[in-house]
């Protein structure tokens, strides 16, 4: 939140509102994406190397449906799709004629990018909760896991006043950075009926991870 060096009456009404807003926002979002039925829109996704500060840059389609169902195709610079389904998860990388198969139980196990930008990810639970202000006409959000994993030892969640998340940029224990942006948001989406299901090309190589 920022403030400001002005009268004392307006500093406290700002830190009044920051703290409202704090305590208010995570469950604005868990509301809005138990309410949210469908959605789909275009990412795009910059993963940084600490140690070389460089940028891969992805860009691709992401599709929701409650409850837990994602199709996540990356377009470029290569195709990639991760399908979460109601029984099986499925990760498949084109170029390389490989797909790995896990149960649907393992999908969201840890903090992943998936989990935040599809509401999945508990924020009052699993966080400590800090507003940041306005950027990009967006609340931006800094949050701290109570439980910090190695994929996650910080994020930042840019979202809209509805409740929706736009942005997200996560700093996995190397310091590396990833950040995801989503655009020509269309909620309601009606998916195809296959869209959150997979069925792996011939001569693919299946690597079975259901068992873990």
């Amino acid at each position: 939140m920022k403030t400001f060096r002005v009268i004392a009456c307006a500093a406290l009404v700002l830190l009044w509102t920051g703290a409202a807003l704090a305590q208010d926002l995570p469950d604005k979002v868990q509301k809005r994406y138990e309410a949210l039925k469908s959605f789909q829109a275009d990412f795009d996704q910059e993963l940084t190397n600490a140690a070389t500060r460089e940028v891969e840059k992805r860009s691709g389609v992401m599709g929701f449906q409650n409850p837990g169902l994602v199709r996540w195709e990356t377009l470029t610079p290569e195709k990639q799709l991760l399908v979460v389904g109601k029984e099986s998860v499925w990760d498949y990388i084109e170029s390389e004629g490989q797909a790995i198969h896990y149960r649907s139980d393992q999908a969201f196990t840890s903090k992943t990018m998936i989990r935040f930008l599809s509401g999945q990810a508990n924020l009052k639970e699993d966080f400590k909760v800090v507003m940041q202000g306005q950027d990009l006409e967006l609340n931006k959000v800094k949050l701290i896991p109570k439980e910090p994993e190695p994929g996650l030892v910080l994020a930042y969640l840019w979202v809209d006043d509805e409740g929706t998340v736009k942005r997200v940029f996560i700093v996995d224990f190397y310091g590396n950075g990833n950040l995801v942006a989503l655009k020509n948001f269309q909620q309601g989406y009606k998916h195809p009926a296959d869209a959150f299901s997979f069925t792996p090309p011939k001569g693919v190589t299946i690597l079975d991870n259901t068992k873990q």
